[in-house]
């Protein structure tokens, strides 16, 4: 499930085996958390209580005193809502993989016997446009568009009453991603949120970012943008597949206190996997004591 890892491990120690060391030295231990993409405080604090040589039980249970520390574990549970038609306004920079996201909700969507509607929220870009449509078409859900440069806020609430009148179970809504003028992404995001709220009469609805996973910690820059700006219900991050900083899903949960809801593995609309803390720390484990 998370064999990210063990391109870190290859990097640092050479070919992978298949024996496991029964403890390494805190002081390499350090190193290899650090080429994860962990961020180094965090790394302090995992290993602070632990002893010069540290084994795999131990780390373990830093790890899951971690995620299942007061102060983490009840701010990262997906809040539940019961809306219908229940929104979800997906945000992130441009190429982090909303589109092909957004089928993939909408995929599992359907599996579970609902209907979906999408909205094609990224009005400044044809490219974008285009791809939620053909999609949509992929998967027989209906996509609302508009004239390229239309108002994304309009968008939004056009989508939103469609699903309304259709009575649509879930509704997925894209948005344009333009963080180099930050100042005008904010407004807008802002705006669009404002909509979702007035048309569904103040019920609640989800605002999920999608966070490339090759951008590694330095994605949190912004991820924070856009907690501040619309105050996020999660994080789904992309492209895990092809990297080796995994462990940057460690930081977005020490920087944000977000819940981490699905990690994309790929390209297909089957290509989600719902986050699993437990066999992500165990595949983490795994990986460190892999002997050289």
């Amino acid at each position: 499930m998370f064999n990210f890892f063990k391109k870190i491990v290859n990097k640092i120690k050479g070919e992978e085996k298949e024996k496991k060391r029964e403890n390494i030295p805190k002081e390499e231990l350090e190193e290899i958390l650090i080429g994860f993409d962990i961020q180094y405080d965090l790394i302090e604090s995992l290993l602070k209580h632990l002893g010069d040589l540290v084994t795999p039980k131990q780390l373990e249970v830093a790890l899951l005193r971690f995620v299942r520390g007061e102060s983490y574990y009840d701010k990262t549970r997906l809040k539940t809502i019961t809306t219908k038609p229940l929104v979800h306004l997906i945000v992130g920079v441009n190429g982090a993989g909303k589109t092909t996201t957004i089928a993939k909700l909408a995929k599992l969507s359907l599996k579970q016997h609902k209907k979906a509607l999408l909205g094609a929220g990224d009005t400044f870009r044809a490219a974008a446009v285009k791809q939620l449509q053909l999609w949509g078409e992929k998967l027989n859900v209906q996509v609302i568009s508009a004239k390229e440069g239309s108002d994304p806020s309009s968008l939004a609430y056009n989508t939103i009453e469609s699903a309304i009148a259709k009575n649509i179970d879930e509704v997925f809504i894209d948005t344009a991603g333009r963080l180099h003028n930050q100042t005008n992404l904010k407004n807008e995001l802002s705006k669009i949120a404002r909509t979702c709220s007035k048309v569904l009469k103040d019920a609640p609805f989800y605002k999920f970012l999608i966070l490339d996973g090759t951008q590694g910690s330095s994605g949190l820059t912004q991820a924070k943008i856009f907690h501040e700006t619309l105050a996020l219900d999660g994080v789904i991050m992309t492209k895990l597949d092809g990297t080796s900083k995994g462990g940057a899903i460690l930081s977005v949960l020490y920087e944000l206190k977000l819940p981490i809801l699905y990690l994309g593995m790929g390209e297909k609309e089957d290509d989600l996997i719902a986050f699993d803390e437990e066999r992500f720390i165990e595949d983490l484990v795994d990986a460190v004591f892999v002997e050289q």
